[in-house]
């Protein structure tokens, strides 16, 4: 089972870090030999977080329906066809098609591989496996199919609001501003493009891993206190290579994988479908505001830029005092126990 979760995560988080990263070393190329403006490559940015949106909010019924390695197979497709197109691209039309079908195929792998990993990993190791996700139906058949109205009730409001919140506070950080057009940042700030995206890149890989290595140990509250600490702080500093460096270090650690953790393990089993894709879907919209404002908003004010994400991060360390309860450890029905109170 853990060489299933492993291969699983490692193929998930492949495609997405592909995709998420692919518009950052591309930025000059394309703006110059299609001649974009700012809005134009803005939308071609972020226009993969249309798709994801839809992959998305679709993942979780799909999911329930057939089940998830057929789901997953079907999501996988996508995102070849996707590339195909944007390889055999000659046209700005073409290049978006590509990246919204690649884009569904991220958005939907987002869900399903870390709800997929929680359901067949021990307790004591799945923080971990739904973690190098970031780096990389038996029993819900035999519960009813739940609507979005049901996660009005009150004894789920609590875990959609944990859920959900921890979504919003992961993109509204700024991640996907930084993400895709990381090397005009480096450019902004004075500091070489390919350098800092090497040094990016690098940090990516290696401090998830030191997060799957932590979060079965410290825990998942304080990683994310850690974690949103230091984006908070990172936000603070000016569009350096320094600050670059302390927010993705920051990001990756807990921010980035924890809350794909919790929504894997948060909801009751008859609303994780349609919770989980709702939380996804939360998560991708606010990627598409982040990413497709961002190149603005840095015309507008790069500093002012960064004290807002600050702002944001500031206020999820009170979210994850006083909202989030620990889950690591404990089974799903302890977690359920707890959220209830």
């Amino acid at each position: 089972m853990v060489y299933i979760s492993t291969g699983v995560a490692v193929c998930g988080s492949y495609q997405f870090g592909a995709c998420a990263g692919y518009t950052s070393p591309t930025q000059t190329s394309i703006t110059s030999e299609l001649d974009l403006s700012t809005a134009e490559f803005s939308l071609f940015g972020s226009i993969l977080t249309f798709g994801a949106m839809f992959g998305a909010i679709t993942s979780g019924p799909i999911s329930d329906s057939v089940c998830r390695i057929w789901a997953m197979r079907v999501y996988a497709a996508c995102c070849i066809a996707g590339w195909l197109a944007i390889y055999f691209s000659k046209s700005y039309m073409l290049l978006d098609i590509g990246r919204t079908v690649g884009g569904y195929g991220m958005g939907a792998f987002s869900f399903v591989v870390p709800v997929y990993n929680a359901e067949i990993a021990p307790a004591n190791i799945r923080g971990a496996l739904t973690t190098i996700n970031q780096i990389g139906i038996e029993e819900i058949k035999q519960h009813s199919k739940a609507s979005i109205y049901d996660l009005l009730q009150k004894k789920y409001l609590c875990s959609v609001i944990i859920g959900v919140g921890l979504m919003v506070l992961q993109r509204f950080g700024g991640i996907n501003g930084i993400c895709y057009y990381a090397s005009n940042i480096f450019e902004t700030a004075g500091f070489s493009s390919k350098i800092g995206t090497i040094i990016y890149s690098l940090l990516q890989v290696l401090v998830p891993s030191i997060g799957a290595t932590l979060i079965d140990k410290a825990g998942r509250k304080p990683l994310l206190l850690i974690s949103v600490t230091g984006s908070a702080l990172g936000c603070l500093l000016t569009a350096t290579a320094f600050y670059l460096k302390l927010y993705i270090s920051s990001y990756s650690v807990g921010i980035g994988p924890v809350p794909w953790t919790i929504m894997s393990e948060i909801f009751p089993i008859n609303v994780k479908g349609i919770a989980g894709s709702l939380a996804t879907h939360v998560n991708w919209l606010g990627a598409w505001v982040v990413s497709y404002t961002f190149n603005f908003l840095m015309e507008w004010n790069s500093y002012g830029t960064f004290l807002l994400f600050g702002v944001i991060n500031a206020l999820g360390i009170i979210f994850v005092i006083n909202v989030m309860p620990e889950t690591n450890g404990r089974t799903l029905e302890q977690i359920q126990h707890a959220v209830k109170g």
